[in-house]
């Protein structure tokens, strides 16, 4: 907020050919606290005014005043401005006081929809770490867009339908066997999967029995359908086991296949648009010398993905009219988005460029790709469950008394695999390691997730409570503090238009650092400013446990 006052008045200052935007976009947050809260550099302005950088700066300090500013003071070509703490302090402090489940909230996604297409596993297929990305990224990015007015639509796109489950129906009926496979689909079906790709390298004629089964499955073949049915419902039961760990829901639950009867009406206006063309016996779309063509029925009379989401994106229009349109998947996939916003532009669909591919790496293990087909996989269910019980042992350490052991562990060791992807820039492919994931000290969800346990029992100990608050008073200390706490409502807006869950994942890590430097060096319980000081306390409590919740993470008051 102080940077936007800021710029509003140095660009009134300079006139209208500086708007405020621009000047805020130069504004500084110095690293050293002597050189103020925040720093305006004019070295931008000295082509167009013809003077040096410290002359203009001198000249806009000299007029710039306002209540809130402490201190203005020029240093070679920068104007640093302090602001007043004690108003600072009272107003932040009042803010979060007033409505504390609101602070930072924002109304500019107000009447606005945004369907989000995430976590998208395939059945038959177990919930790998692979999908975990997809997964968290996405119902972050749900929270932080509900935290700003809009009105989120979370569709589970489960991969029900395409050649992969020929290839598996074909190896079921080459080697399955019913009994086995009832005691445990999912692990006995990626059996099946791997073996039918290990035995088609010496069989190729394989592949083309798989395209065979996945034929009879878009004629609606009664076998084919009654066994894919089955590979459905016993994936779908173990995936809602695994969303409900990770605290995750969802508004639609809709596999590829709902599209099954939607697809011709689909090909059949590309084809009215003029769009369709025959290209080796396949039906594509041109989308010019720079793009491959866009595959829209194979030569044997089979869909392709791009067939099904496009279908997927005009029924999600037609239900939900939204604003963005976001796909929370792999960057691998990138082309295959490109393509389908190019179809929709060109089949004239005007809300085609509302679609947006929130892209993200991989997760490795050793550094290298996991890979269903080759067995190379981490389940997410089992590093889950690991990840609980090194927690358990870990606060069975630190904390032997701890009452209700059990939810604080999974709290905590959820939170911790959920951290360690959101903290990460989401373009970038990351390893997987449980040993970094859970350490209570570092860049983790468990130092987070303890450093607000340690703040509550600092409250509880000084007997804080937030019906007799007293945030007044102008506490050197704590200056950093509640310039961190000030910083939130900015950090939701930045993370939600850019689509990045790790901006608020790193402000967490930096307002945690601050509040345990200032319990370091600041007496708290006891001293003079008690009521005052545990007041910023349970104003930091406050944020520290919104931006977990909206990272998707539980904030245990006890470790």
């Amino acid at each position: 907020m102080e940077k936007q006052m800021t710029a509003l008045q140095i660009s009134h200052i300079l006139g209208e050919e500086y708007p405020r935007e621009w000047v805020e976009s130069l504004i500084e947050v110095p690293k050293k606290a002597s050189f103020g809260d925040v720093s305006f550099p004019c070295f931008a302005l000295a082509k167009s005014m013809r003077k040096k950088p410290a002359i203009i700066a001198g000249e806009i300090a000299t007029r710039l005043k306002h209540p809130v500013f402490d201190q203005v003071e020029v240093q070679g070509g920068y104007i640093n401005i302090f602001f007043d703490r004690a108003f600072i302090t009272e107003h932040t402090l009042n803010q979060v006081l007033e409505d504390p489940e609101a602070y930072g909230s924002h109304t500019f996604g107000e009447g606005k929809n945004v369907v989000f297409d995430m976590s998208s596993p395939n059945i038959a297929k177990p919930f790998s770490m692979g999908h975990l990305r997809s997964t968290v990224i996405g119902n972050a990015l749900a929270n932080l867009m509900e935290k700003c007015g809009y009105t989120p639509v979370k569709v589970n796109y489960i991969g029900d339908y395409g050649t992969q489950f020929g290839k598996l129906l074909a190896a079921y009926t080459r080697w399955g066997d019913p009994d086995v496979v009832e005691a445990d689909p999912i692990k006995e079906l990626t059996k099946l999967y791997v073996t039918f790709h290990e035995a088609a390298e010496k069989e190729p004629s394989l592949i083309e029995e798989g395209r065979e089964w996945f034929k009879k499955l878009e004629t609606q073949d009664p076998e084919a359908l009654t066994l894919w049915n089955w590979f459905r419902e016993a994936s779908l039961n173990e995936f809602n086991t695994l969303y409900e760990m990770l605290g995750v829901d969802f508004d639609w639950t809709r596999g590829e296949a709902y599209y099954t009867d939607k697809m011709e009406p689909v090909i059949k206006l590309l084809d009215e648009k003029g769009l369709l063309e025959t290209s080796e016996g396949a039906d594509v779309v041109q989308l010019g010398d720079t793009m491959p063509p866009c595959l829209i029925r194979k030569s044997n009379g089979t869909t392709t993905y791009a067939t099904r989401d496009l279908a997927a994106a005009i029924d999600r229009y037609q239900s939900y009219p939204f604003e963005k349109s976001l796909y929370v998947v792999g960057s691998e996939q990138s082309l295959h988005f490109q393509q389908m916003k190019l179809v929709l532009k060109k089949a004239g669909f005007e809300w085609a460029d509302r679609l947006e591919h929130v892209s993200f790496g991989m997760i490795l293990q050793d550094g290298k790709k996991m890979s269903t087909r080759k067995g190379k996989t981490i389940l997410l269910e089992e590093a889950l469950e690991e990840a609980v019980a090194q927690a358990l042992l870990n606060m069975k350490e630190k904390n032997p008394n701890l009452t209700n052991p059990e939810e604080t562990a999974r709290q905590v060791g959820v939170g911790a695999v959920i951290f360690h992807d959101l903290k990460q820039d989401r373009r970038h492919d990351i390893e997987f390691s449980l040993e970094d994931m859970l350490t209570f000290e570092g860049n983790t969800g468990p130092y987070l997730q303890y450093t607000h346990a340690r703040a509550c029992s600092l409250l509880r100990k000084g007997s804080f409570s937030a019906e007799t608050p007293q945030p007044a008073g102008d506490d050197p200390e704590a200056w950093p503090l509640v310039k961190a706490v000030r910083a939130f409502p900015e950090m939701t807006q930045t993370a939600c238009s850019t689509n990045d869950p790790s901006k608020i994942a790193r402000y967490l890590l930096d307002l945690a650092r601050t509040f345990n430097h200032y319990y370091a060096k600041s007496k708290i319980l006891g001293s003079p400013s008690q009521q005052e000081r545990l007041t910023l306390v349970y104003a930091f409590t406050v944020v520290l446990k919104e931006g977990l919740r909206l990272l998707g993470m539980a904030a245990p008051e006890h470790m």
